[in-house]
């Protein structure tokens, strides 16, 4: 089992609530993958049917004292709470409980924290981190001083919890700064690869939905993987070759969640925005999960938030080789649904054929025969659109090729 940096082994309960529009045990379910992800062991969980959180506590007075009696019988150090707690609810609970008090942002900041290996990726966290406690400063006082390590302290943020709001607000705008030169030099990057002419396939999906593996089979990137949640945070791009001739840039983004807290959306707002400046989404999901449904839609909420959509989409179902029969999945959203397993390769060829005719849509067909002096047209083919076939004759070069619009002209 996994221990958080500072060697401490936690036991701690779940709480939810349950408000009659989600399943809040499914919920907590992804609660305890979090906090085992964190490095802590989950000792209960609690759930309470009401119409929403109480204002002061999260949970009603006869909920409390179910809780104060169910920490002490399993002898957990704290609880997590599956939303995001006001100041007012986060001061209210440890007040009532004596205990560490998280909740659902908290707890994956710190896993993000842990996760977090580029400088823009710590910047991110940090930032996030800053926001969250800034707004919290009232409720967090108590809670941030008696912690001494554990899960919900790891980050740059944690050296001076309980410093003035000035202070928080002079190193979020330093933060904001230091990441507006990271967007430029991602603007950059872009208008690089928009005038190479490659096209660009962001690879979106729920947190281990199996985006680096995927990525992994098809380019040999060398990611990370494991069955941990967020097992990668920091963006990659690797090239693929469709065919001989055609290729594109594969590149992956930080993994969904259901609540994703704002702070995360907007922080990572750089790296989120890679699917909405890609020209194709390759949406990967867990096919041998049963909130398959649950977690596409989180998937194509949040590309919604982030102005991603109208995009061509091909809905990888992933993990055939974990199922007891192939299913015939459909993403009635998609362009393409395709049954893949990165374990297998199952699938692989599909999607680079359903990615090559994508791509066609947008390029014209021609054929035809240029004199040797026009040898730089052929090359001008060759890196911009995809060559089909090429033959030297005694009057000429004879081409058969697919181009884009924006260079038919030149050809």
């Amino acid at each position: 089992m996994e221990k958080t940096d500072n060697s401490i082994e936690e036991k701690v309960i779940l709480v939810g609530i349950e408000t009659g529009g989600e399943d809040a045990s499914r919920s907590l379910d992804e609660l305890a993958d979090l906090a085992r992800t964190a490095g802590a062991v989950v000792a209960g969980r609690l759930i309470q049917v009401r119409d929403a959180a109480h204002p002061g506590t999260y949970v009603g007075k006869g909920k409390l004292q179910e809780l104060k009696e169910l920490l002490w019988e399993t002898e957990a150090t704290g609880i997590i709470c599956d939303d995001e707690l006001t100041s007012a609810q986060l001061k209210g609970l440890e007040e009532t409980l004596d205990c560490k008090v998280l909740d659902r942002t908290l707890l994956i900041l710190d896993i993000f924290a842990g996760r977090a290996v580029t400088g823009e990726g710590k910047l991110q966290v940090e930032l996030a981190q800053l926001r969250y406690r800034a707004s919290r400063l009232s409720g967090m006082g108590r809670a941030m001083s008696r912690l001494g390590g554990g899960i919900g302290t790891r980050g740059p943020g944690e050296k001076k919890l309980e410093t003035d709001r000035r202070l928080i607000r002079e190193r979020i705008s330093r933060l904001k700064r230091e990441l507006k030169d990271v967007e430029k030099h991602r603007e950059l990057i872009r208008g690089q690869r928009a005038r190479s002419g490659l096209k660009v396939a962001a690879l979106v999906g729920y947190t281990s939905a199996g985006k680096s593996s995927i990525e992994n089979a098809l380019t040999d990137a060398g990611i990370l993987e494991d069955a941990m949640l967020f097992s990668t945070l920091d963006t990659t791009t690797r090239s693929l070759m469709l065919d001989a001739t055609q290729e594109i840039l594969i590149t992956d983004t930080v993994g969904f969640i259901r609540k994703l807290p704002h702070h995360l959306v907007e922080a990572f707002k750089s790296t989120l925005e890679e699917a909405r400046y890609a020209d194709i989404l390759i949406h990967v999901v867990d096919a041998s999960s049963p909130d398959m449904d649950m977690q596409m839609h989180v998937v194509y909420e949040t590309l919604r938030e982030l102005g991603a959509e109208g995009k061509p989409v091909v809905t990888l179902f992933n993990k055939q080789d974990l199922l007891a029969e192939n299913g015939t999945q459909r993403d009635f959203r998609a362009d393409y649904s395709i049954g893949t397993s990165a374990r297998t390769g199952q699938g692989l060829d599909e999607l680079r054929t359903a990615l090559l005719e994508i791509l066609r849509r947008d390029q014209i067909y021609i054929e035809r025969l240029y004199s040797f002096d026009e040898a730089w047209k052929t090359q001008l083919i060759r890196s911009r659109g995809q060559l089909v076939s090429e033959e030297y004759l005694p009057e000429g070069i004879s081409i058969k090729a697919y181009v884009p619009g924006e260079i038919y002209g030149k050809v």
